[in-house]
């Protein structure tokens, strides 16, 4: 095998190619370093598409992941010296011979952990980016700094890491349902704003909802802007609004967005949401990111219909609800966090959580089950597993119930073993399913259930139903959005 690949290397070598010699060393120089990577990689984070903007975050973990095994680990296994460049033109020739081991090559590890990262996410970026990975790989030869065996097993490398990483945090797909085209509302432009009015609520997101004010009354200026005060009763304040607006419109985080989602649906009144929250995962996934993003819908008139979530037909839920550690989890940073830092009463809430078990034992057709992670989603999460960020559709009539046992003999170290392994949707532990309704009840007393960020009510039965297309709210888009 050495001879082989020293006979394919000197047949390179000797091959006369002006084309070679012009871009195998710019190619090959602007993968030092991974210099090509991330100047791909930035392109594609301010590209404004979501697959392509995860596929470049994917790719630079991959990336890195990658080059750490190879130069602290790969290339301490066998040494190999370089090739000669003896028989390499002059011209074609690197600016500078590397000295380190040639076994494997670290340019060529690099571009396919980059590449297949992308792919996982974005696969026709990834097979562009997988033809660019190969024409560094064949740089590195044709300008004498590695022999095609180096260039063979980096490109190996970098692929298996890259493809593990999909298996610990699996990639968001689009789920294999045939749903039907996104429900349209017909909406007068406004370009003003007029008839719109805003419930702002300004110590959402720590202040931001003071900066979302000002630039509505700047973007929108004939809508009518209420601020609310720690004193005011917030169903109240919307149960007015919808009483004298054609439009209803919210600037808070998802908890108050759920309370004017609740007053738009009894009032049919379509919702404007402009994110001013922590997280904004609503605002996010039906395309109002931005301030600016929702005044071009309420602008353009782009009304469309996305479903909710009614627990035992009283509270309306927008994006997910839990029990188990999570409510443990939110009640503790929210009593930290007026003493010290968010981030702080974070990482202090999650390590006291770890601390005190918060195991939660459910009835479920007729099954007991003990249970730490308990989560149901309005609309499909995506990815599957313990991570889920996003929903790609709002209307799919669905909802997305991932629940974690723990009440079984080694539970913990099988679920980090199904974890670190990539196989933790065949965990007999954990389950996932896609149903249009759920109830629970609970073994040991009423359990408190979170929804949308806030820790509410206790319940012992808990119903969840979705409500098919029920909401109509300003999108941006009015096609899924991937």
């Amino acid at each position: 095998m050495g001879t082989l690949d020293a006979e394919i290397y000197d047949s390179i070598a000797r091959s006369p190619s002006p084309l070679l010699d012009k871009t195998m060393p710019v190619l090959t120089h602007a993968a030092d370093h991974s210099k090509l990577w991330m100047a791909i990689a930035a392109g594609l984070a301010v590209s404004g598409r979501p697959s392509l903007q995860r596929g470049a975050a994917r790719g630079i973990v991959s990336l890195a992941a990658t080059s750490l095994v190879t130069n602290q680990a790969a290339k301490r296994i066998r040494r190999r010296p370089r090739p000669s460049t003896g028989l390499i033109p002059v011209p074609r020739r690197g600016r500078r011979q590397p000295t380190s081991n040639s076994l494997p090559s670290g340019h060529s590890a690099s571009a396919a952990a980059f590449a297949v990262g992308v792919a996982a996410e974005s696969p026709p970026a990834g097979l562009v980016l997988g033809a660019l990975a190969g024409l560094v790989g064949l740089s590195r030869v044709a300008t004498g700094a590695h022999y095609p065996g180096d260039v063979v097993a980096g490109l190996g490398i970098g692929a298996a890491i890259a493809t593990v990483g999909t298996r610990v945090v699996p990639p968001i797909t689009r789920p294999s349902l045939s749903l039907a085209d996104p429900t349209t509302v017909d909406a007068e432009p406004r370009p003003d704003g007029a008839g719109l009015v805003v419930v702002v609520n300004p110590a959402s997101g720590d202040g931001r909802g003071r900066r979302v004010l000002d630039a509505i009354r700047d973007a929108l200026p004939a809508a009518e802007v209420v601020v609310l005060d720690e004193n005011d009763d917030i169903a109240s304040v919307f149960a007015d609004v919808a009483a004298r607006a054609s439009i209803i419109g919210v600037a808070g985080g998802d908890g108050t967005v759920a309370c004017a989602a609740g007053a738009a649906i009894h009032a049919d009144l379509p919702l404007a949401v402009f994110p001013a929250g922590t997280f904004n995962h609503f605002a996010r996934d039906i395309g109002c990111g931005t301030v600016e993003a929702t005044v071009d819908a309420v602008a353009s008139g782009s009304v469309i219909k996305v479903d909710a979530v009614w627990l035992n037909d009283s509270r309306l839920i927008l994006n997910t609800a839990s029990i188990g550690a999570y409510p443990h989890f939110v009640r503790i940073r929210e009593r930290l966090r007026h003493r010290i830092s968010r981030p702080l009463a974070t990482a202090t809430a999650i390590f006291r959580v770890i601390r005190k078990e918060a195991n939660v034992r459910i009835e479920v057709e007729g099954q007991v089950l003990d249970v730490s992670l308990f989560l149901i989603g309005n609309s499909i999460y995506q990815p599957t597993g313990f991570l889920p960020t996003r929903r790609l559709r709002l209307d799919d009539g669905l909802l997305d119930v991932r629940i974690l046992e723990t009440g079984h003999r080694w539970a913990t170290l099988r679920l980090l073993g199904s974890l670190a392994g990539g196989r933790l949707e065949r965990s007999r532990l954990y389950h996932e399913m896609q149903v249009p309704e759920f109830r629970f009840t609970t073994v040991d007393g009423p359990v408190a259930v979170s929804h949308d960020g806030e820790v509410e009510d206790s319940f012992t039965d808990a119903h969840f139903r979705v409500d098919y297309r029920r909401l109509k709210v300003y999108s941006p888009t009015r096609s899924p959005r991937f």
